[in-house]
Protein backbone atom coordinates (compact mmCIF):
# COMPACT_ATOMS: atom_id res chain seq x y z
CA UNK A 1 0.00 0.00 0.00
CA UNK A 2 0.89 3.71 -0.77
CA UNK A 3 2.27 5.53 2.76
CA UNK A 4 0.30 8.14 2.28
CA UNK A 5 -2.54 6.36 1.90
CA UNK A 6 -2.49 3.78 5.00
CA UNK A 7 -1.55 7.56 6.98
CA UNK A 8 -4.72 9.34 5.66
CA UNK A 9 -6.33 5.85 6.86
CA UNK A 10 -4.92 5.80 10.46
CA UNK A 11 -6.34 9.56 10.60
CA UNK A 12 -3.23 11.38 10.39
CA UNK A 13 -4.57 13.64 8.08
CA UNK A 14 -5.85 13.96 4.53
CA UNK A 15 -4.51 13.04 1.60
CA UNK A 16 -3.04 16.07 0.58
CA UNK A 17 -1.99 16.84 4.44
CA UNK A 18 -0.13 13.48 4.58
CA UNK A 19 1.80 13.67 1.30
CA UNK A 20 3.31 17.10 2.61
CA UNK A 21 4.07 15.85 5.56
CA UNK A 22 5.88 13.28 3.99
CA UNK A 23 7.84 15.71 1.25
CA UNK A 24 8.44 17.86 4.14
CA UNK A 25 10.50 14.92 5.47
CA UNK A 26 8.85 14.24 8.48
CA UNK A 27 8.00 10.77 7.83
CA UNK A 28 10.11 7.85 8.66
CA UNK A 29 10.14 3.78 7.99
CA UNK A 30 11.28 1.40 9.95
CA UNK A 31 13.52 4.03 10.95
CA UNK A 32 14.52 5.66 7.65
CA UNK A 33 13.59 8.76 6.66
CA UNK A 34 11.12 8.55 3.54
CA UNK A 35 9.77 11.68 1.22
CA UNK A 36 8.43 9.27 -1.44
CA UNK A 37 4.05 9.55 -0.99
CA UNK A 38 4.05 6.34 -2.94
CA UNK A 39 6.74 4.08 -0.88
CA UNK A 40 5.73 0.66 -0.44
CA UNK A 41 4.37 -0.40 3.00
CA UNK A 42 2.16 -2.30 4.91
CA UNK A 43 1.20 -2.83 8.81
CA UNK A 44 3.68 -4.18 10.07
CA UNK A 45 5.98 -1.68 9.34
CA UNK A 46 7.59 0.75 11.85
CA UNK A 47 6.26 3.92 10.84
CA UNK A 48 6.46 7.23 12.63
CA UNK A 49 5.09 11.15 11.80
CA UNK A 50 7.79 14.11 13.91
CA UNK A 51 8.94 10.71 15.70
CA UNK A 52 5.50 9.51 16.96
CA UNK A 53 4.76 6.10 16.46
CA UNK A 54 1.81 5.67 14.33
CA UNK A 55 -0.99 2.48 15.18
CA UNK A 56 -0.45 1.64 11.24
CA UNK A 57 -3.78 -0.89 11.47
CA UNK A 58 -5.57 -0.22 8.39
CA UNK A 59 -8.85 -1.28 9.00
CA UNK A 60 -11.55 -1.21 11.94
CA UNK A 61 -14.57 -2.96 12.20
CA UNK A 62 -16.85 -1.89 15.05
CA UNK A 63 -20.53 -3.28 15.41
CA UNK A 64 -22.95 -0.89 16.57
CA UNK A 65 -26.25 -1.89 18.47
CA UNK A 66 -28.14 1.54 17.43
CA UNK A 67 -30.72 2.68 19.77
CA UNK A 68 -34.10 4.56 18.91
CA UNK A 69 -33.98 7.94 17.54
CA UNK A 70 -30.28 8.10 16.52
CA UNK A 71 -29.85 9.42 12.80
CA UNK A 72 -27.21 7.36 10.98
CA UNK A 73 -24.82 9.40 10.29
CA UNK A 74 -21.38 10.42 11.78
CA UNK A 75 -22.46 14.05 12.35
CA UNK A 76 -25.06 16.25 12.55
CA UNK A 77 -25.89 19.52 14.15
CA UNK A 78 -28.99 18.80 15.73
CA UNK A 79 -29.97 15.45 16.13
CA UNK A 80 -28.15 12.56 18.23
CA UNK A 81 -26.49 10.58 15.89
CA UNK A 82 -23.76 7.53 15.45
CA UNK A 83 -20.80 9.50 15.47
CA UNK A 84 -21.73 10.66 18.75
CA UNK A 85 -20.47 7.10 20.25
CA UNK A 86 -17.89 6.99 18.86
CA UNK A 87 -14.57 7.69 21.10
CA UNK A 88 -12.40 9.88 20.80
CA UNK A 89 -9.56 7.82 20.36
CA UNK A 90 -11.20 6.53 16.94
CA UNK A 91 -12.27 9.95 15.43
CA UNK A 92 -10.04 11.47 12.48
CA UNK A 93 -10.08 7.24 11.34
CA UNK A 94 -12.47 7.99 8.55
CA UNK A 95 -15.51 5.66 10.24
CA UNK A 96 -18.73 4.94 8.13
CA UNK A 97 -21.66 2.93 8.92
CA UNK A 98 -22.73 0.49 6.55
CA UNK A 99 -25.71 1.56 4.62
CA UNK A 100 -28.34 3.10 7.35
CA UNK A 101 -30.88 2.37 9.36
CA UNK A 102 -33.52 4.66 9.76
CA UNK A 103 -34.13 7.37 12.80
CA UNK A 104 -36.82 5.13 14.60
CA UNK A 105 -35.19 1.24 13.51
CA UNK A 106 -32.75 -0.06 16.18
CA UNK A 107 -30.32 -2.75 15.55
CA UNK A 108 -27.25 -4.07 14.02
CA UNK A 109 -25.19 -1.58 12.21
CA UNK A 110 -21.46 -2.29 11.30
CA UNK A 111 -19.06 0.53 11.18
CA UNK A 112 -15.85 0.76 9.40
CA UNK A 113 -13.52 2.65 7.33
CA UNK A 114 -13.05 -0.38 4.92
CA UNK A 115 -14.61 1.15 1.77
CA UNK A 116 -14.60 -2.55 -0.02
CA UNK A 117 -16.55 -4.07 2.74
CA UNK A 118 -18.46 -0.95 3.22
CA UNK A 119 -19.50 -1.70 -1.10
CA UNK A 120 -19.78 -5.07 -0.62
CA UNK A 121 -22.40 -5.58 2.05
CA UNK A 122 -24.47 -2.70 1.02
CA UNK A 123 -24.35 -3.32 -2.81
CA UNK A 124 -27.65 -5.30 -4.23
CA UNK A 125 -25.33 -7.35 -6.26
CA UNK A 126 -24.18 -9.12 -4.06
CA UNK A 127 -27.31 -10.39 -2.46
CA UNK A 128 -26.30 -10.05 1.45
CA UNK A 129 -29.03 -10.83 3.61
CA UNK A 130 -30.41 -8.68 6.46
CA UNK A 131 -33.33 -9.65 8.95
CA UNK A 132 -35.25 -7.48 10.35
CA UNK A 133 -37.51 -8.09 13.13
CA UNK A 134 -40.81 -6.65 13.13
CA UNK A 135 -44.08 -5.88 15.33
CA UNK A 136 -47.02 -4.46 13.65
CA UNK A 137 -50.45 -3.35 14.07
CA UNK A 138 -53.39 -4.77 12.08
CA UNK A 139 -54.98 -7.97 10.71
CA UNK A 140 -52.17 -10.76 10.87
CA UNK A 141 -49.69 -11.45 8.12
CA UNK A 142 -50.26 -14.51 6.12
CA UNK A 143 -48.63 -17.29 4.15
CA UNK A 144 -50.15 -16.10 1.06
CA UNK A 145 -48.26 -12.83 1.66
CA UNK A 146 -44.94 -15.03 2.38
CA UNK A 147 -45.46 -16.20 -1.01
CA UNK A 148 -46.55 -13.26 -2.72
CA UNK A 149 -42.94 -11.23 -1.29
CA UNK A 150 -40.88 -14.63 -1.89
CA UNK A 151 -41.79 -13.75 -5.54
CA UNK A 152 -40.92 -10.24 -5.45
CA UNK A 153 -43.80 -7.69 -5.44
CA UNK A 154 -43.94 -3.96 -6.83
CA UNK A 155 -44.56 -1.09 -4.56
CA UNK A 156 -47.14 1.46 -5.91
CA UNK A 157 -46.73 3.65 -3.07
CA UNK A 158 -44.79 6.41 -4.97
CA UNK A 159 -45.34 7.73 -8.33
CA UNK A 160 -42.43 5.63 -9.51
CA UNK A 161 -43.29 2.00 -8.84
CA UNK A 162 -40.53 -0.22 -7.24
CA UNK A 163 -40.17 -3.61 -8.10
CA UNK A 164 -38.63 -5.56 -5.36
CA UNK A 165 -36.18 -8.28 -5.15
CA UNK A 166 -37.84 -11.33 -3.49
CA UNK A 167 -38.21 -11.27 0.15
CA UNK A 168 -38.90 -13.68 2.81
CA UNK A 169 -41.33 -13.46 5.35
CA UNK A 170 -41.04 -15.85 8.97
CA UNK A 171 -44.53 -15.55 10.62
CA UNK A 172 -43.78 -15.39 14.09
CA UNK A 173 -47.54 -14.92 16.02
CA UNK A 174 -48.73 -11.66 18.41
CA UNK A 175 -48.12 -9.33 15.76
CA UNK A 176 -44.36 -10.34 14.74
CA UNK A 177 -42.71 -11.41 11.59
CA UNK A 178 -39.05 -11.56 11.00
CA UNK A 179 -38.24 -9.64 7.16
CA UNK A 180 -35.29 -10.81 5.22
CA UNK A 181 -34.00 -9.03 2.25
CA UNK A 182 -31.14 -8.91 -0.22
CA UNK A 183 -31.27 -5.32 -0.70
CA UNK A 184 -31.94 -1.60 0.57
CA UNK A 185 -34.73 0.20 -1.10
CA UNK A 186 -35.48 3.24 0.96
CA UNK A 187 -38.33 2.51 3.53
CA UNK A 188 -38.06 -0.92 1.94
CA UNK A 189 -39.54 -2.73 5.35
CA UNK A 190 -42.07 -0.03 5.95
CA UNK A 191 -43.24 0.08 2.75
CA UNK A 192 -43.68 -3.86 2.10
CA UNK A 193 -45.70 -3.58 5.78
CA UNK A 194 -48.55 -0.41 4.49
CA UNK A 195 -48.29 -2.78 1.27
CA UNK A 196 -50.27 -4.87 3.00
CA UNK A 197 -52.88 -2.26 5.45
CA UNK A 198 -50.38 -2.96 8.32
CA UNK A 199 -48.24 -0.19 10.02
CA UNK A 200 -44.97 -0.74 11.74
CA UNK A 201 -44.71 -0.13 15.77
CA UNK A 202 -41.13 -1.38 15.95
CA UNK A 203 -38.60 -2.53 13.82
CA UNK A 204 -34.77 -3.79 14.60
CA UNK A 205 -32.31 -5.05 12.25
CA UNK A 206 -30.92 -8.11 14.39
CA UNK A 207 -28.60 -9.96 11.59
CA UNK A 208 -26.25 -8.99 8.37
CA UNK A 209 -24.80 -11.84 6.30
CA UNK A 210 -25.43 -14.27 8.94
CA UNK A 211 -24.06 -12.02 11.48
CA UNK A 212 -26.59 -11.69 14.38
CA UNK A 213 -27.05 -9.16 16.86
CA UNK A 214 -28.17 -11.67 19.66
CA UNK A 215 -28.89 -9.39 22.69
CA UNK A 216 -30.67 -6.00 22.95
CA UNK A 217 -28.05 -3.52 24.18
CA UNK A 218 -28.87 -0.32 22.36
CA UNK A 219 -25.77 1.66 22.67
CA UNK A 220 -23.48 -0.74 22.78
CA UNK A 221 -20.38 -0.58 20.44
CA UNK A 222 -17.63 -2.73 20.41
CA UNK A 223 -15.02 -4.38 17.66
CA UNK A 224 -15.97 -7.62 15.27
CA UNK A 225 -14.08 -10.42 17.06
CA UNK A 226 -11.53 -11.84 14.40
CA UNK A 227 -13.95 -14.91 14.26
CA UNK A 228 -17.07 -12.13 13.26
CA UNK A 229 -15.48 -10.83 10.69
CA UNK A 230 -14.06 -13.91 8.94
CA UNK A 231 -17.45 -15.17 9.24
CA UNK A 232 -18.62 -11.94 7.21
CA UNK A 233 -15.80 -11.98 4.70
CA UNK A 234 -16.25 -15.49 3.89
CA UNK A 235 -20.16 -14.76 3.70
CA UNK A 236 -19.57 -12.49 0.54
Amino acid sequence: MRLDKLLANTGVGTRSEVKGMILKGRVTVNGALVRDPGFDVNTEDDIAVNGQQIDSNEYIYLLFDKPDGVLTAMEDPRLDCVGNYIPDSLKGKHLSPVGRLDYHTTGLLIITNDGTLNHKLTSPRYKVEKSYLVTYEGDDLTGDIAAELKQGITLTDMEEHTKLAPAMLELKGNKTCLITLTEGKTHEVRRIIAHYGRSVVSLRRISIAGLRLDLEEPGLLRPLTKEELSYLTAAL
